[in-house]
């Protein structure tokens, strides 16, 4: 068994996501034989003592068999119909297979609104928390019906990714209708790849389609949600959720599906939460690109972001939100919760702090991005902290 593997059998609190495609049949009509197969699953993890948390999709798909529908609606209106109406069957059907295991399950309904607002962030942390301690599995869901953006592009992926940040799990498992990344391997032909250490320009490249008619997401979702809680020191694996004893082969630290591996120390896995909070559950509004001396400064030398160090400003924003930091080669070193707008930093880029007040006529901070509101996404050098 190879060592990473071993971490994800050894895992004792995991955020399972199912995909809409494992979970319906090629109409959009839920599957029944397979949902019945992941749960049985899934009780086999809780039973064996694992705190288990399962974030599902397929409400508008149990939507559009109750309303009789043949194809998935097209408009965000009836999108949001069929998920008030599929919510409700689906967690029936749920509740009494997970019953029939001598199970009980609590839903829990979010959206990204409710995960950067800190006092519901926290709130959700700990009703989680709580059914755990129960012995209770949370089923989460985003809230559909009000959540516009997330229908649109499949989010339940990067919502699963901050689920098991939000509960510090041991892992992350995302099944979907492939048996992991796949990488040309000549001939035109593909090889599964089972380890990935990190998520590269390269390893997106492999990456060709956006979903189907019945899902939103994509390869490309999936990586990115499982290279999020790579970055906090959670290990992810994508599989095939159609495939029979899929779950079990995961937790007996077999080779299947493609395994992103957990970062290392000096990196954000050792984040306080405050700064994981920033990091990965807010929706960044804008990009500061900044010189070499600015990104050695915030990466080696723990400083916070001065004027002077702004190359380039991208995007329009107020300030409070957080934004992404970027070198002139475009690597992504750091997320922070900015002080001024960005017609301000327009202003101001390039100019020492001491100008601040001469150009803006008053200067209410010296910085552009406090450390204290800042966190690295690129490890430091040996010896240094994050």
């Amino acid at each position: 068994m190879h060592k990473k593997r071993e971490e994800i059998a050894r895992a004792k609190r995991v955020v399972v996501k199912i995909g809409s495609r494992v979970l319906v049949q090629k109409t959009g009509r839920p599957d029944a034989r397979r949902i019945r197969a992941i749960v049985k699953g899934l009780a086999s993890l809780h039973r064996r003592g694992c705190d288990v948390a399962f974030v599902t999709s397929g409400a508008i798909g149990a939507g559009m068999e109750a309303l009789h529908l043949k194809e998935r609606p097209k408009t965000l209106p009836e999108l949001q119909m069929c998920a008030a109406v599929g919510q409700t069957r689906l967690m029936g059907r749920y509740e009494a297979l997970f019953a029939a295991e001598g199970i009980k399950i609590g839903q829990i309904l979010l959206t990204r609104d409710d995960l950067k607002n800190r006092t519901r962030h926290l709130n959700a942390r700990n009703t989680m928390m709580s059914l755990f301690r129960h012995r209770i599995i949370p089923v989460v869901n985003e809230n559909d019906v009000v959540a516009v953006d997330e229908i649109k592009l499949g989010d339940n992926d990067v919502l699963a990714s901050l689920a098991a940040i939000l509960v510090d799990a041991d892992a992350l498992v995302l099944l979907t209708t492939a048996d992991g990344l796949r990488a040309p391997a000549g001939g035109g032909k593909t090889r599964r790849v089972s380890l990935l250490e990190e998520l590269s320009a390269d390893t997106m490249s492999f990456v060709s389609g956006k979903g189907s008619s019945l899902s939103t997401g994509g390869m490309a979702t999936k990586l990115e949600a499982a290279a999020n809680a790579a970055r906090v020191g959670i290990p992810s694996i994508i599989a095939d959720g159609r495939k029979p004893h899929t779950l079990a082969g995961i937790f007996e630290g077999r080779d299947v599906g493609t395994l992103m591996a957990a970062a290392g120390r000096g990196t954000s896995a050792y984040l306080s939460r405050r700064k994981r909070w920033i990091a990965f559950f807010h929706r960044t509004e804008g990009t500061l690109v900044v010189d070499t001396g600015a990104g050695i400064a915030l990466t080696e030398k723990g400083r916070s972001l001065l004027p002077i160090g702004v190359k380039e400003v991208e995007g329009s924003f107020p300030a409070g939100v957080v934004l992404n930091i970027r070198t002139a080669g475009g690597e992504l070193i750091a997320r922070g919760l900015t002080e001024y707008a960005s017609e301000e930093i327009q202003k101001i880029k390039g100019h020492k702090t001491s100008e601040i007040k001469t150009i803006l006529g008053s200067r209410d901070y010296d910085e552009i991005i406090h450390r204290d509101n800042m966190v690295l996404l690129k490890a430091p050098k040996q010896g240094e902290t994050a």
